[in-house]
């Protein structure tokens, strides 16, 4: 650390070709997983930050040196420990960085709130981090949340890494689109689609269902996770709901009607007005999804209105209705409900096929 910071060039070279392996293995898997970032911070880059913000907390008499040179806060009497903040070398540690990656966020930012979507293992670290901010006088850091997620164990023998101990994300999408291969094969419902068309709906498939038994449980609940569980179309899975998606989407395709102006009904069976009901609820759940930061919400909402849906399809014939009043009100209903459904998933990052 200490030749790092003082910029020796081998070191740095080295650091360099690592970081590149790292970051290039991360940009495969990310884009594998959908995932994208507006914005990156590097710990390279806040150190120095937090360096100042220790001297700041110095100055202030927030921090104190020891005899070795450390720096430190004592966090007792808030019933933490003492916490280093600076190694007597003058090295950084995790605490420094994070405090000067907090102080530029809000620079760059100027936010109300921000999210650190971490595992529960770093529950303590949050609680220090935040709490040295609050005592810096920062006004912004009441608006941290520590988004704090249960560890995910597997089913013993399903999926083993070479060391044994660990899961590779990359090993686990492998597995999962594997075990959407087979169960839609096993269903006969790809015969008539190109390779580069099944691929591309295994992929969907398996990433939907990973995400969303992950997305559907409580973020602090530690959850047991069943690739061939997660997979299968009749539960409450991601499948499920992409395969009612995909049925919706069938059915407005074979609509001989124009269903794009509003209709008049005056009447609604109970179980169209059960799925009337269900759809109005979707912004409110969105907001209070955001506002306790819980997508668990989102996805057991999702899974409720395609369950209502299905119910609707089985009950209520859409196509053959008994008049076209009645059929373009179901056919209205329909699109109603893909739209939520595609939404609702969208921001579990989900994608939801037109066809399976």
């Amino acid at each position: 650390m200490q030749k790092w910071e003082a910029g020796d060039e081998d070191v740095i070279n080295l650091w360099k070709t690592m970081n590149t392996w790292v970051y290039d293995g991360f940009g495969k898997t990310y884009k594998r997983l959908g995932v994208e970032f507006d914005k990156f911070y590097y710990e390279s880059n806040t150190y120095l930050l937090g360096k100042d913000i220790v001297e700041e907390g110095l100055a202030k008499g927030v921090f104190f040196e020891k005899p070795d040179g450390s720096v430190w806060i004592d966090l007792t009497e808030d019933g933490l420990d003492e916490k280093l903040v600076r190694r007597s070398d003058g090295t950084s540690v995790y605490i420094t960085q994070d405090l000067g990656t907090a102080q530029l966020k809000y620079d760059d930012f100027d936010m109300n709130e921000s999210i650190y979507v971490v595992g529960n293992e770093q529950d303590y670290h949050f609680k220090v981090l935040f709490l040295i901010l609050q005592k810096l006088g920062k006004s912004w850091a009441k608006g941290l949340y520590h988004l704090s997620y249960g560890m995910v164990d597997l089913p013993s023998g399903k999926m083993k890494s070479r060391e044994g101990t660990v899961v590779d994300a990359d090993d686990l999408i492998d597995e999962m689109e594997k075990t959407a291969k087979e169960q839609t094969e096993a269903l006969g419902k790809v015969n008539d689609s190109t390779e580069e068309e099944k691929l591309h709906l295994y992929h969907t498939i398996g990433m939907g269902a990973l995400k969303y038994f992950l997305l559907k449980v409580d973020p602090k609940k530690r959850l047991l996770f069943d690739p061939n569980e997660s997979v299968d179309f009749q539960g409450h899975t991601g499948p499920f709901i992409q395969y009612t998606h995909a049925r919706i989407k069938s059915v407005l395709s074979r609509a001989e009607v124009d269903f794009a102006e509003k209709t008049d009904i005056e009447e609604l069976d109970a179980v169209e007005r059960d799925l009337v009901v269900v759809l109005t609820q979707y912004p409110a759940i969105v907001s209070e999804a955001a506002s306790s930061h819980n997508p668990a919400l989102i996805a057991n909402y999702i899974y409720e209105l395609a369950k209502t849906y299905n119910k609707f399809y089985h009950e209520k014939s859409i196509l053959q209705a008994d008049n076209d009043l009645q059929k373009t009100f179901r056919l209205q209903l329909s699109s109603a409900s893909a739209k939520v459904i595609s939404k609702g998933m969208a921001l579990l990052g989900i994608e939801v096929p037109e066809r399976m």
